[in-house]
């Protein structure tokens, strides 16, 4: 029998999924949208190998050193804040019933209840205090205490809208073994695409035997395109510019957290559980504004080099008018007078101005999708 060639990180895909269980007597405490969607990802294995929000002691070791108590690689916090109301009813229950919008869907075990220290915690996964970075300010209004605990689910959310392009890390697998792919490079995004992503993806389509496109829903930053622009945009571009049997698209549910860096190797490992053998990593991948060196992301790989996940280095690609054609710094002599710089930031601009992107920038069925949107772009 075929398997992915690369196993999930740590070893063992997390798969929590149970049958509903007598839950008569049990307490209940309700959640957001937000944080069911994390407790799927790790019951379905997404975050392996968590198979709950981290502890003190994990939590502490992450931020210090970007690892988990055990020395497996983990570079973002997956965590559950309370209030201290909450705290005192959750303390000795042990079992907890899990609901949102008055559905039942899973169960955390408490075992950990603790404060934490949101300013060690923004410098050390951001890199700044500053509340003008998004990540950041989102770190300083959470509640203050945390719980941990292994979540299992018996229900998981329909995939309806946003979530019709949803896919497990086991069906992804599954899939990558029914279309016979030993390497495959995922790609990650929180933009529409334009020609530059699609030269990226189609260069890395010549080393490598599948594409996973996967695009990040979930809640980002004021000025984003919306979670419907990119999916809409990706799968019309998909249909009419892509071998379909050498591209997998399906989208991830979770936060953008702008850690740059940090980011870049928590994307890497999501994507080594989905059963990518390579992971595309950019400029600037995750970050925001000026917090982070352009090639930050980059770096940050060579202090990981038992991240189980091969990382694809790409410039920076331009326009060039003088070769008419998409180019970097390695594969064209011309100067900066004949470039034409790409970027999620210039089509936003444009888009908002009312211009419609050339099409050596974007393809013009995905302009016309973006420019006939009412609302494009997100607004808190």
């Amino acid at each position: 029998m075929n398997k992915v060639s690369i196993l999930p990180h740590g070893g063992k895909l997390v798969n929590n999924l149970i049958t509903a269980k007598d839950l008569v007597g049990i307490k209940t405490f309700d959640v957001s949208r937000d944080i069911r969607t994390e407790v799927e990802n790790i019951a379905q294995g997404v975050f392996s190998p968590l198979d709950g929000f981290l502890n003190e002691d994990d939590l502490q070791q992450v931020l210090r050193e970007g690892r988990l108590t055990d020395g497996t690689a983990w570079t973002i916090p997956i965590v559950f804040d309370v209030n201290d109301h909450t705290a005192r009813n959750l303390k000795d229950l042990g079992d907890v019933v899990l609901t949102c919008e008055g559905e039942s869907f899973g169960i955390i075990h408490v075992k950990d209840i603790y404060r934490f220290d949101k300013v060690h915690f923004s410098t050390s996964v951001y890199g700044t205090t500053d509340r003008n970075h998004p990540g950041v300010n989102k770190v300083l209004t959470m509640k203050d205490i945390l719980v941990s605990g292994k979540t299992e689910i018996f229900a998981v959310q329909d995939r309806l809208g946003m979530r019709q392009f949803r896919m497990s890390p086991l069906e992804t697998r599954n899939e990558i073994i029914r279309r016979k792919w030993n390497t495959v490079v995922g790609f990650q995004t929180r933009n529409v695409p334009h020609i530059a992503h699609e030269m990226v993806q189609k260069a890395a389509l010549n080393i490598y035997d599948g594409l996973f496109i996967n695009p990040l829903i979930g809640k980002k930053k004021r000025g984003d395109f919306t979670d419907e622009m990119i999916v809409r945009s990706y799968d019309l571009l998909i249909r009419n510019y892509y071998p379909q049997e050498k591209v997998l698209f399906a989208t991830l549910h979770t936060e953008m957290r702008y850690a740059g860096p940090r980011e870049a190797i928590h994307h890497a490992i999501m994507r080594k559980n989905f059963g990518c053998t390579h992971f595309i990593v950019g400029r600037d991948h995750a970050g925001v504004g000026e917090y982070y060196p352009p090639y930050a992301a980059h770096d940050v790989f060579k202090n990981y080099p038992d991240l189980g996940i091969e990382p694809v280095f790409f410039p920076s690609f331009y326009y060039c008018r003088k070769c008419l054609a998409y180019a970097n710094a390695k594969t064209c002599p011309h100067g900066h007078e004949f470039r034409e710089e790409l970027s999620g930031t210039m089509i936003r601009k444009m888009v908002n101005t009312g211009e419609i992107p050339d099409k050596h920038l974007m393809r013009p069925e995905v302009s016309q999708l973006i420019i006939s949107s009412d609302d494009p772009f997100v607004k808190e």
